[in-house]
Parts: C-alpha cells; sequence; structure tokens
C-alpha cells in the first residue's frame, strides 16, 4: 500500500445499533437491490409535532410506476412511540400538514376539485376532509396565526387574461427549470379569517415574498424577501415585518436585518423580541452565494446589529433553525465532513454542541413541547425514518419503520469512509460502497460516481443508485473533490473561476487509490454522474483515457453557449463576469473546448426542457465526439426537466444506467 494513503473505516455497526438504525447482512433470505425497489421505497419529510407533544404528523411519499405518479400522504404517529395511523387516503396527494393551535385539528394542503392547491384540515376524531379555503390560483404555503382565527398564506399574483400570442421579456432573470418563462407575477403575503371567509393582501411589489413566521402573540409576521431595486440581479434577501392587520396599501414592511447577502429562515424567539436566523455574513463580492458559510445569527426587532451566534470559526453550513421551547438554544442542521448533523448553539453564549453526528444525514426537525426534538434521518443502509432525541439524551428512539419489509427483504452494502492526500496534500474523504459478496483478494469493477451540486457534498444519507452500482457487481468510488461541501469556505472556493482542475486531480487519485487496495480492476472503471457531476465527469475523460466506460447526465459542455439561456444570470456575472469580456476564463472551465481528447464510450442523456443546464450542452457534446468518430449515445427525455421525476422516465434512466456500464466496464473483458 502507497504511505501517502491511510484509510478511516468508521465503526458502522456500532453506530447503527447506537442510533436506531439496522445492521444489513447479506444472507440467504435477502436478495440484491433491483431497478424495481426503487419504486417501492418510500420516504418520510416534513414531521410537525402536536401543541400538546403528544403526537407527530409527517409526510410519506412515494411512487407509483404502474400509473406514472408521485404521491404523498399524510401519517401520525405517537410521539412515545406507536403504531402509525394514515391521515389521508392511499392514492391521493396531500403535503404540508400543520396542527391547528387547538390541537384537535390537523391541516393540510391538497388539490381540489377544481384542480387548485387548497388547505383542508381533519378533525383528529375521525370523519372526512373539510375544504377551508377557496382562493382562486391556489396555496402556495401556509402557516398558523397563534389563536388559530387566522392563517397567512401565500398567493400567486392572478395571471391576466390574454390572447395567444408571444411571451413578452422584461425581466434580468427570465426563466426558471419546471416553471419556465418568468413574468412578473410574484408571490405575495396575504391573511386568511377562518371565519369570516375572507383574504386580505398584507405585501405586495415586484419582489418575492416568502418562509411567513408569525411571532408568539400574533402581532406581526415575519417574511423573507428581496425588495433591492433589481432582486434578479444580486443575492440580498433580508427578514421584514408586516402588521397582519392592516392591507398592503396601509402599509410599509418593516425591514429587520441589512446585511447585503442573505438573510433567511426566520424564527421566532418565545420573547416576541427577536428573530433567530440563517445568514451569509461575509464581505466577499467576487462568488456566488452557494459557495459561502452560512451562520445562525439573533436580532432584536428595532435593532440594526444582529449577534453572530456562530462565527468564522465553525467555518460550516447550518440550516433549518428552531428554538427550544425556553429559547435558551437554537437547532440547526449542520453539513459536516460528509454528514448532516443536529446541533445546538446557545442563545446567551453561542456555546455550540453537536447532539447527533456519526454515520447521518439529518434531513428534518421539529421541536416538542418538552424540547425532544423529531428528526427524519437517513443512513447508508436506511432510506429515511422518524426519530425522537429526548432533552438530555444522545440517543435516538426510533418512531417508524416505514420501509421494514423491503429492507428485511433485501441487501444493502454499508459505506466505507477513506481519507488521503490529493496531489497539493489538501485531505479528500471518498465514500466507497463495495459488492455484497465481496472478497478483498478478488478485483471488481468499479465505478466513480460524482456529486452534483459541485458546492454540496456526498453524505452519509442513503443513496439508491450506488447502492443499484453496488448490486450489480461494482466497487463505487464517490469523492468529495475540492469544491465540495462540508468542508468550510477555503475548500468550497477551490473550484472558483477554475471548473476541470483541482476537482479532476481529485478525481484521479481517488482512483489511484482504489486501484492500489487491490480490488479494483484497473481495466474496467466506469465514471459518471449527473449535473455538475456529469460536468466533472465530462473533463475527466477528456484528460484520461483510462476509464471504459461513461455516462453524463444533465451535464455542461460550453458554458458560453448558454449564457442567457440557462437561469444562472447571477451566478456567471458573479464569478466569471461576462463571456464577452472574460471568454478564455469561460472556455477554459468549458469541457466541450477538449472534447477532441475523449475516446471513452460516453451515455449523454438529458430532458428536453431542462434550463438549468438545457439540453445543447449534451446534444454539442455527443453531436462532436459523433463527428470525431467516437463511441456515443445520446438520450432526451420529452417534457423532462433537471430532474427526472416522472416514474417511467425514472426507471428507463436507471435501467441505461446498468446496461451501459455493463456493456462496456463490467463485462469489457468479454468481448
Amino acid at each position: 500500500m502507497n504511505k501517502r494513503f491511510h484509510v478511516v473505516v468508521s465503526s458502522l455497526t456500532a453506530l447503527l445499533l447506537f442510533c436506531g438504525l439496522p445492521v444489513n447482512a447479506q444472507d440467504a433470505d435477502r436478495r440484491a437491490l433491483g431497478v424495481d425497489d426503487y419504486f417501492a421505497l418510500q420516504y418520510p419529510g416534513s414531521p410537525q409535532v402536536s401543541p400538546d407533544g403528544e403526537w407527530v404528523a409527517y409526510t410519506v411519499s412515494g411512487q407509483d410506476l404502474a400509473n406514472d405518479r408521485r404521491w404523498t400522504r399524510i401519517w401520525r404517529v405517537p410521539t412515545a412511540g406507536g403504531e402509525p395511523l394514515p391521515m389521508t387516503a392511499a392514492g391521493s396527494s396531500a403535503w404540508s400538514p400543520r396542527w391547528m393551535p387547538d390541537g384537535k385539528h390537523l391541516s393540510f394542503i391538497a388539490t381540489s376539485g377544481d384542480g387548485s392547491s387548497q388547505v383542508f384540515t381533519l378533525a383528529m376524531s375521525g370523519g372526512e376532509r373539510l375544504q377551508l379555503t377557496d382562493i382562486d390560483g391556489g396555496v402556495e404555503g401556509y402557516e398558523w396565526s397563534p389563536d388559530g382565527e387566522r392563517l397567512v398564506v401565500i398567493l400567486r399574483d392572478p395571471e391576466e387574461e390574454r390572447a395567444p400570442g408571444p411571451w413578452v421579456i422584461d425581466r434580468l432573470k427570465f426563466k426558471q427549470d419546471y416553471v419556465g418563462y418568468l413574468d412578473r407575477r410574484r408571490g405575495h403575503l396575504y391573511t386568511y379569517d377562518i371565519d369570516r371567509r375572507e383574504v386580505m393582501q398584507i405585501t405586495a411589489g415586484d419582489f418575492e415574498d416568502y418562509s411567513p413566521a408569525w411571532s408568539p402573540d400574533g402581532s406581526r409576521i415575519a417574511f423573507v424577501s428581496n425588495r433591492t431595486e433589481e432582486p434578479d440581479s444580486n443575492w440580498n434577501t433580508d427578514i421584514w415585518l408586516v402588521d397582519p392587520d392592516r392591507p398592503h396599501d396601509e402599509q410599509e414592511p418593516v425591514r429587520v436585518t441589512t446585511n447585503p447577502w442573505s438573510d433567511g429562515s426566520p424564527v421566532w424567539h418565545p420573547d416576541g423580541e427577536r428573530i433567530g436566523y440563517i445568514t451569509n455574513d461575509t464581505d466577499r463580492t467576487d462568488v456566488p452565494g452557494s459557495y459561502l458559510q452560512t451562520k445562525v445569527a439573533i436580532i432584536r426587532v428595532g435593532e440594526d446589529e444582529p449577534e453572530l451566534l456562530t462565527t468564522d470559526e465553525l467555518d460550516r453550513k447550518a440550516y433549518g433553525p428552531a428554538f427550544s421551547p425556553g429559547g435558551g438554544h437554537i437547532y440547526v442542521m449542520l453539513e459536516d465532513n460528509g454528514q448532516v448533523q443536529l446541533a445546538s448553539v446557545a442563545v446567551a453564549d453561542g456555546t455550540f454542541r453537536r447532539l447527533v453526528s456519526g454515520q447521518v444525514r439529518v434531513e428534518a426537525t421539529t421541536v416538542a413541547p418538552d424540547g425532544s426534538v423529531v428528526a427524519v434521518v437517513s443512513g447508508p443502509t436506511l432510506p429515511s425514518d422518524l426519530f425522537v432525541l429526548e432533552p438530555g439524551s444522545s440517543e435516538l428512539r426510533r418512531l417508524t419503520h416505514v420501509n421494514g419489509e423491503l429492507l428485511d427483504s433485501i441487501y444493502l452494502s454499508d459505506v466505507e469512509e477513506l481519507r488521503f492526500p490529493t496531489l497539493d496534500g489538501t485531505e479528500i474523504q471518498t465514500f466507497v460502497y463495495k459488492p455484497g459478496d465481496f472478497d478483498p483478494d478478488d478485483q471488481y469493477p468499479a465505478i466513480l460516481w460524482l456529486h452534483g451540486g459541485q458546492e454540496s457534498q456526498y453524505d452519509y444519507g442513503f443513496n439508491f443508485r450506488v447502492q443499484l452500482f453496488a448490486a450489480n457487481g461494482y466497487v463505487v468510488v464517490m469523492p468529495n473533490v475540492r469544491g465540495s461541501g462540508g468542508r468550510g469556505q477555503e475548500f468550497a472556493l477551490a473550484l472558483n473561476k477554475a471548473y476541470g482542475t483541482a476537482d479532476v486531480e481529485d478525481v484521479l487519485v481517488a482512483t489511484d487509490y482504489v486501484i492500489e487496495q487491490g480490488y479494483v480492476d484497473p481495466d474496467r472503471l466506469g465514471i459518471g454522474g449527473w449535473s455538475s457531476g456529469g460536468t466533472l465527469t465530462n473533463f475527466v475523460i477528456a484528460k484520461t483515457d483510462r476509464f471504459a466506460g461513461a455516462i453524463s447526465g444533465a451535464s455542461v459542455g460550453w458554458y458560453t453557449s448558454t449564457y442567457g439561456h440557462d437561469p444562472y444570470v447571477r451566478w456567471w456575472n458573479t464569478e466569471l463576469g461576462p463571456p464577452w469580456k472574460n471568454r478564455d476564463l469561460w472556455d477554459r472551465i468549458s469541457p466541450f473546448m477538449y472534447v477532441e481528447n475523449i475516446t471513452t464510450p460516453t451515455l449523454f442523456i438529458h430532458g428536453e426542457k431542462d434550463w438549468n443546464q438545457p439540453v445543447i450542452h449534451s446534444e454539442q457534446m455527443y453531436q462532436a465526439m459523433k463527428f470525431l468518430g467516437r463511441e456515443a449515445s445520446l438520450v432526451v427525455y420529452p417534457d423532462a426537466y433537471h430532474g427526472i421525476r416522472r416514474p417511467v422516465y425514472h426507471h428507463d434512466l436507471l435501467t441505461r444506467f446498468v446496461d451501459w456500464f455493463a456493456r462496456y466496464v463490467k463485462n469489457r473483458d468479454m468481448d
């Protein structure tokens, strides 16, 4: 073994037992994971604790392959543990569960008879659901007032009737994936009086208003908005206050935060005078906001200066704040070194504690009246389930077994964490999944599977695709290359203006490492990824011919070709500057400029209506390779966007993944 490398092998079994997660073992009663299992899996989310702390309402989402549709159903389970109870009917969809303040009713959003999204209620004593709102255009979001007499709802400005004709565009950012061309209709806040069935608009203007939060006494509503002169041109958002008793034309929202970067996710302190929130507090003006590490802050209403409860010393992204019942702590989720932890920060002195860590991904949280935290938690061999962390405890108590029957029947691979220095000495973290029949004395085909969202991270959460590859006999290698999240600001900025450099180096170093361990066949290497993972794939295969097959999903080829066609005008102008001024830089970070070097058989996959990374990128990469006489295939899903959401399409996608790697990687020595 090369002495440059060392291995960090976490005690997965101990951690899974500690968290109440299943320890997987291959035996005669378990079968290998298959493509169809993707559509049998169900995922809980959106936990909400009842006012008396006795119940947790939550959603369970899944896919119906036979009918080619997705669904979401609402359930509840006793906080103390017990049998979960379905609250909405199978075959229909409902989401955004909220408890009414009286605790006797549960509300949610569902599709009404006219096809719009409306708020419904359901009595805990039983009976049919009742439609609470009937608002033209439907409801995008809502929250209950503390007294239960009103809702604050988010409604989009009504669409004006017009004769058939062209789109007339006048916005700087004028398109959005899954939406299409953008107009000037915005989402604003309204109050809805339950008894009177009356709607009153309380915010207006050419701005998006979202994340409403009632003050404890119901006299004010905090919300988030970018109310700069040109919201499409910058990364600013601030927290504002509005009076729920006055219409929009009789008041001006009061600005609470003044940071030129983003402030959001407001939560009221129980004293009703302070607001906790998440902020990007920095003087950097040359990087996109997604690269920045977020901080936990609190501000007293009426004061300009917030108090930063976490500082640059933490150097990690925090999100999803929630106060403890007494207001002494703020709970947050924390992205850190391949984990997503549950942490708390003391309001009084900023004392920071990691409450749930290890081989887990905390996905959502809610706080009970007794201070318990109910969390949706995922692990390497566990799709999400609900757990409870009680005050003073260090052990998670499991509430649900959503996929218990399926998990008892299939084998899933455990994860191994590796750490090693890359070319400049920076430590790189990589996750490795191995086949169920793994023998360290044998050599296996390997897939380097690269994550999307270049500033995100691979974590310990359940990942169906890599489990599927492992079930098909591959060692799966998942490096968190430089530029990834979870490692702080400097690590995240390693690729600023430098795509296709350090990230490629780290992929190749990770490849060398697994080969040196002796269990990977160097002649049967595959590589692939989705979104920026596909883009990195394009770069890697342009710089080496060592991979036998590649899959490039929803990737970028030539950045300049879609300037103005994708929705990232703020990102590109901030990081790169306009292409007519920095053409050399734009070309240097575009894998299309190196396409003539690619000899790896490559499958390009894209959604026809992908406006995040438009399909022209895959078309250009594919056509160039065909012109050069290289092996390539292009698959485009009609009416699909950046994510392939239709179940029938996703079944086809996963099947193509397996077949392409089987043909060009796994069975290469049989050709």
